[in-house]
């Protein structure tokens, strides 16, 4: 028996070892009837307003204080929801642009939570760690998801 090939990634993080072939979008559809593309167009649309829910929610969860210390919920809330909203934008849109779909949308929302309003009010202050570990860990969420998209699958020959 021989070796098998080595990995094509070379750093496997386990946390964050996601089966390539579960992340393959939907191969293209021949034929496709008005029905599907109804279905892909809502799907795209429903994973924008999830985002934004959930994003929302990051930015509200942020200064979350459990016995007057801050806890990362939001954090954690950010790579959970971050990363199911990414698979579900590349199996109901079908695409592996997809996954830029739910990304923009949250972190749009993340941006404006950022920004001061007129009366000088901040929702994710610079002095927030959480604040800033959620606008980490989400992005990197999206980030992770959409670089094992675009990595070639494995030779398993």
């Amino acid at each position: 028996m021989s070796a098998p090939p080595p990995s094509p990634y070379p750093h496997r993080v386990p946390a964050l070892d996601i089966d390539p072939e579960w992340l393959e979008p939907l191969p293209e559809a021949k034929g496709m009837t008005v029905t599907d593309l109804l279905l892909r167009i809502l799907g795209g649309v429903l994973v924008v307003l999830a985002a934004v829910v959930t994003a929302v929610l990051e930015v509200f969860f942020t200064p979350l204080r459990l016995g007057g210390v801050l806890i990362g919920a939001s954090a954690l809330g950010a790579v959970v929801a971050n990363v199911a909203l990414a698979v579900f934008a590349l199996r109901t849109v079908g695409a592996k642009w997809a996954v830029a779909l739910p990304a923009v949308a949250w972190f749009t929302v993340l941006m404006w939570g950022a920004g001061s309003t007129s009366e000088g009010d901040i929702l994710l202050a610079d002095n927030n760690w959480v604040g800033l570990a959620t606008i980490f860990t989400g992005s990197m969420a999206f980030a992770v998801v959409a670089y094992r998209v675009i990595l070639p699958p494995p030779d398993r020959s």
